[in-house]
């Protein structure tokens, strides 16, 4: 491993690559620390603290997670890359219902260039509606407990924040793009990659204030507890590994066909079936559904909504069980949208193909619609528990819920992801260029 990452740095080709996603990625987060004009920060990191305190989690912490951090000291990318994947999922459902969108998708690179430009005016037309309504409520004192946010509201701060907060999202997509086309790796994926784990260093930070190494008397985490949480997040890493790499191999035998005197076909392939199909969308929709009441209690200082928020304060049984099902039902929900086994059998059908013991056609669907229905259980199951795990970690073990988030949750299934995509990019480079990929499968001979 040692020696295919020296080989990153030899080949000149990868090394410009690299250095040019490493460069944009250090712009953006250089813009993250950029404050957005007429904004008081202190005053507005002190509100999100309280109401981190009193409500135990919002959708606010969503776009913080997503932004780096950006949200609560509201900067110029305040807004993070959450607007492009909002229009991102907007169109994917529309092309489900939508004739012509969905007549678009399978146009090949055309329509994918058209949906393309189509979700780059849904991000802009989605971040200047946030901004506008962003602007809004940093203007009204009531709502911060009495803090004057900002220091001249009127029509000039909202027009000021809503040019401000857009240009910034458009930025962050453009950066994305750029590191798409001439560095290593999904640029969009790995700018949230980027955001969570500017987060690690304030975990450290808290972690050692509780272990508190210099003055063993106010220590309230011991040496066991340490150890302990190293073993979790260790089996926690592997578990979202395995289970984000696991698949269903359906076997696929194309008949032999006969054109002059060329044999096309008789070969066999096989369909890979994902047990996490749906990725980590489960968990951001159930998140935005569960966190809704909390959020607007910390808006609008109703007793019923107040009451609602308690309920559905982050780590109680009620929360637990309701987080759970509402991933389990988008797990199956958003599945359903993104695998459509009648095309896949149409498609198959088409070019001759089949699975052994399965008459082509509906039958085919059918046998793939069971097999996908089955092992989307053990994933959405699987979500749940790593969705609930920084919670629980977080009331046992007494930490901050900071520090649990990376025992599971959004981030580390984030992280985990778009890791073993850019490894594996980065090993179809090496091997590409006749070197031997991350994980050796035996001498790879190429030119001397």
């Amino acid at each position: 491993m040692l020696r295919s990452f020296a080989n990153l740095i030899k080949i000149p080709d990868l090394r410009k690559k690299i250095t040019i996603t490493l460069a944009l990625i250090a712009v953006y987060r250089i813009g993250a620390y950029i404050p957005t004009p007429g904004i008081d920060g202190m005053k507005l990191a002190q509100f999100f603290d309280n109401i981190a305190k009193q409500q135990g989690g919002t959708l606010f912490g969503i776009m913080n997670l997503f932004s780096g951090g950006a949200i609560e000291r509201l900067t110029i990318f305040a807004l993070g890359i959450m607007p492009y994947i909002s229009a991102s999922i907007i169109l994917q459902l529309l092309a489900t219902v939508v004739p012509s969108l969905e007549k678009l998708a399978k146009e090949g690179e055309a329509g994918h260039k058209k949906i393309t430009q189509y979700t780059r005016y849904g991000t802009v037309i989605l971040a200047a509606i946030q901004s506008f309504f962003i602007a809004m409520w940093l203007e009204a004192p009531q709502r911060f407990g009495g803090l004057q946010i900002v220091q001249y509201p009127g029509w000039p701060f909202r027009i000021l924040t809503m040019i401000t907060l857009t240009s910034g999202t458009a930025f962050i997509m453009w950066l994305g793009e750029q590191i798409q086309e001439k560095g290593i790796g999904n640029g969009i994926s790995l700018i949230i990659t980027v955001g969570i784990i500017s987060r690690i260093p304030t975990a450290l930070f808290q972690l050692l204030s509780l272990l508190s190494p210099f003055q063993p008397e106010k220590a309230q985490l011991n040496v066991f507890t340490i150890i302990t949480m190293v073993i979790m997040l260790v089996a926690v890493v592997v578990a979202v590994v395995l289970i984000t790499q696991g698949q269903r191999k359906i076997p696929i035998q194309y008949a032999k066909r006969v054109v002059g005197r060329r044999v096309y076909g008789g070969q066999s392939t096989y369909i890979p079936l994902r047990v996490n199909q749906a990725g980590v969308i489960p968990i951001i929709f159930a998140q935005s559904i569960i966190l809704f009441p909390a959020t607007v209690a910390s808006l609008i200082p109703n007793p019923a909504m107040q009451n609602l928020a308690q309920v559905l304060m982050r780590g109680n049984v009620v929360y637990n069980v309701i987080y759970s099902l509402l991933i389990i039902f988008f797990a199956y929900f958003y599945t359903a949208i993104t695998f459509n086994p009648s095309d896949v059998a149409e498609n198959m059908k088409k070019y001759g193909g089949f699975v052994p013991g399965i008459r082509p056609g509906k039958a085919t669907s059918d046998y793939l619609d069971f097999v996908m229905t089955r092992i989307t259980l053990p994933g959405a199951v699987f979500l749940a528990i790593i969705a609930i795990l920084p919670s629980i970690v977080s009331n046992s073990l007494k930490i901050p819920y900071l520090v649990a988030s990376f025992f599971g949750g959004t981030g580390l299934l984030i992280i985990v992801g778009v890791m073993l995509d850019t490894i594996r990019v980065l090993e179809s480079q090496l091997i590409m260029r006749h070197y031997e990929g991350f994980v050796s499968h035996g001498r790879v001979r190429g030119r001397r």
